[in-house]
């Protein structure tokens, strides 16, 4: 398996790096590897003894951190973990540098109120943040398309993960981060904080316990899915790497906008006027059905049972006159896109209708047909909320310390991930398709197999690690 160095590839290459891999196959372990590093020795200064919300964190306890991806998402992500005993953040990466000097900045005044050494160090290539042996768990928060290959690599430097939803752009990606996280042993929690959100985890548990009865069907909105990338070619702006921002991404489409990489300016501070609209492009996202399709799904498939598991049948939105997207599973149940409740029609939510009753549940919402079975929790839910998700990242934090799985796993991801990307590739194909989970297989239909959303080829010299041979990758 041949270890990716990050560079410019339309530049000359830069002097290879020894992988921890390749170092170990020549008789050099990883942590003699790392030992050996520059920036392994660089490591961050740690007190003696700091404490944090009031709670005294002695040295075996604490959790350092290293930041991927520094937009919106991982600032929340950093307020969050800043909010949970025990963390120290040691260093940074983005391929905009204004936006690595925001984060900084972030990190020290932080660090200045909790009585921490300040310094967080600042990196263009992820790699680089990768060989710091100070560093315990990586947060990424990049564009989907880096997912897969900044968790792999961060696994195998021996690195624990919390990775933003979705797992992975394509269905293929998905499957060997699962791969890689097993194989090198470290824990990976999913950032679908509404795991760890009361209204969810009494929902998941009202439907399992049977409390609706047997579930027949549900409706789950989510929104709408990507769009043809339309947006005009702009010039790049100097403090953003571009280049490195597409990745692995192998589309002569895809060209810059600040809708892309929404621009931030420091002096006096402005943040992102929206969210990265890659989101919205098929050639660079999944739309609605992975964005909000990764929470909202990820929930109805707990529900259900079918964590690490899926529908076995996609219908597209009018497919033969269909009025829903349709997912059928094969014990029966349908799951539809559509709205959940017909006074809240643009609501992300939940319905799941039983033959004794129903449930519906959204962020700061529950309902039951019997009011007996539950007390409402209706709340006013403020803009950017469930960003700011402590307790998620607090669960995740204690299955680093304990050395087990957190509410968020990787095989969860990998299943929704899977879900959200056939969702799609049926629209797209504009017919049904049929799948697998067990065998992770179309049986044989090679068009859906042939999909960019099932696997692409990824621009040199990118290559997916623990691909499955398949595929030729």
């Amino acid at each position: 398996m041949e270890k990716l160095t990050n560079k410019n590839v339309s530049e000359e290459p830069k002097k290879q790096k020894a992988s921890p891999e390749k170092s170990k196959s020549e008789g050099m372990s990883r942590r003699d590897f790392l030992g050996l590093s520059a920036l392994g020795l660089a490591s961050l200064t740690i007190l003696p003894s700091w404490t944090s919300n009031g709670v005294k964190i002695a040295p075996s306890d604490r959790i350092v951190l290293g930041f991927v991806g520094l937009g919106q998402q991982g600032l929340s992500d950093f307020y969050s973990f800043s909010q949970c005993p025990g963390v120290q953040v040691a260093a940074c990466c983005d391929v905009d540098s204004i936006k690595r000097e925001r984060f900084r900045r972030r990190v020290a005044d932080w660090q200045k109120k909790s009585e921490q050494n300040e310094r967080c160090d600042m990196y263009e290539f992820y790699e680089e943040l990768l060989e710091r042996k100070d560093i315990d768990a990586i947060e990424i928060a990049t564009p989907d398309h880096w997912h897969a290959l900044i968790a792999i690599h961060s696994v195998e430097s021996g690195k624990d993960v919390y990775l933003q939803k979705p797992l992975a752009y394509t269905i293929t990606e998905g499957l060997a981060v699962q791969a890689a996280v097993r194989a090198n042993r470290r824990i990976l929690q999913m950032g679908s904080q509404q795991r760890s959100s009361k209204e969810f985890q009494q929902a998941i548990e009202l439907v399992r316990s049977g409390a609706i009865g047997h579930v027949n069907e549900i409706h789950v909105r989510v929104g709408d899915p990507p769009k043809p990338l339309n947006l005009p070619e702009m010039p790049v702006p100097a403090n953003l790497n571009f280049n490195q921002w597409l990745g692995p991404l192998n589309d002569p489409k895809i060209h810059y906008h600040p809708d892309l990489c929404p621009p931030v300016s420091l002096d006096p501070e402005k943040g992102e006027q929206l969210w990265g609209a890659w989101r919205w492009y098929q050639e660079t996202g999944n739309g609605f059905p992975a964005d909000w399709g990764a929470h909202m799904y990820d929930i109805a498939q707990a529900a259900i049972g079918m964590d690490g598991l899926g529908p076995v049948e996609f219908i597209p939105k009018g497919y033969n006159g269909t009025k829903h997207a349709t997912m059928k599973y094969a014990n029966g149940i349908v799951m539809t896109e559509q709205p959940f409740d017909e006074n809240k029609p643009d609501w992300q939510g939940i319905k799941f209708i039983g033959d004794n009753g129903w449930l519906k549940v959204a962020r700061g919402y529950i309902e039951c047909s019997d009011a007996k079975k539950l007390q409402k929790q209706e709340e006013k839910v403020e803009k950017g909320q469930y960003e700011v998700s402590s307790p998620h990242m607090q669960n995740f934090l204690d299955a680093v310390r304990g050395l087990k799985d957190p509410i968020a796993p990787v095989e969860y991801g990998c299943s929704t991930n899977t879900l959200c990307c056939l969702f799609n590739i049926a629209r797209e194909l504009n017919r049904p398709v049929k799948w697998n989970p067990a065998l992770l297989s179309f049986e044989g239909d090679k068009e859906a197999a042939n999909h960019r959303l099932y696997w692409y080829e990824y621009r040199r010299p990118y290559k997916l690690p623990y691909c499955d041979k398949r595929f030729n990758c």
